[in-house]
């Protein structure tokens, strides 16, 4: 009968280990990088695609690049100097890996040139990264990934906004 038990024991820790690839912080990564840098990122799709149980989404995007008509705003007001906010929030502490998420969906999808971080930027206390990149000659992203106090406790943030291009001058 010990092998049952071990047999068991594996099959339990190979559940946990498969549902930890599933969980609600793994999914909000995973969908802010497979989606939030898409300039064809609606707030209906953004809504399909991250708006999940346990996900705190907000998105706009006044200026779309594609021909969609521009996506109101969702929750915090836009940010001064802004066009565009994609933005998932989700309880604990996952900064380190939240961060690592956002650097490598940066650097697949070619968003590698770094690009002054406007002043009106500031890094928060829970700050695992603030980055500026270019994302074209007229236009700079800043993400923004860390921990702050949420609803329910500490939540990590992960948020990409668009700068206006009068907003490149400082």
């Amino acid at each position: 009968m010990p092998h049952k038990s071990i047999i068991t024991l594996a099959s339990i820790c190979f559940a946990s280990i498969a549902a930890a690839g599933t969980s609600v912080p793994s999914k909000a990564m995973r969908g802010f990088a497979e989606h939030c840098f898409s300039p064809y990122l609606t707030a209906e799709k953004a809504t399909t695609r991250l708006g999940m149980t346990g996900v705190r989404l907000e998105f706009y995007d006044l200026d779309p690049f594609s021909s969609a008509a521009p996506s109101p705003v969702t929750g915090r007001a836009a940010k001064v100097g802004t066009d565009r906010r994609c933005e998932v929030a989700f309880d604990g502490d996952h900064a380190a890996q939240a961060a690592k998420t956002a650097v490598d969906a940066l650097t697949s999808q070619g968003i590698v040139t770094p690009a002054a971080l406007p002043s009106s930027f500031q890094s928060t206390k829970g700050t695992e990264i603030l980055a500026a990149r270019q994302l074209n000659p007229k236009r700079i992203a800043v993400v923004h990934v860390g921990i702050r106090k949420g609803p329910g406790g500490i939540e990590t943030f992960m948020t990409v906004e668009r700068l206006l291009p009068s907003e490149l001058k400082d």
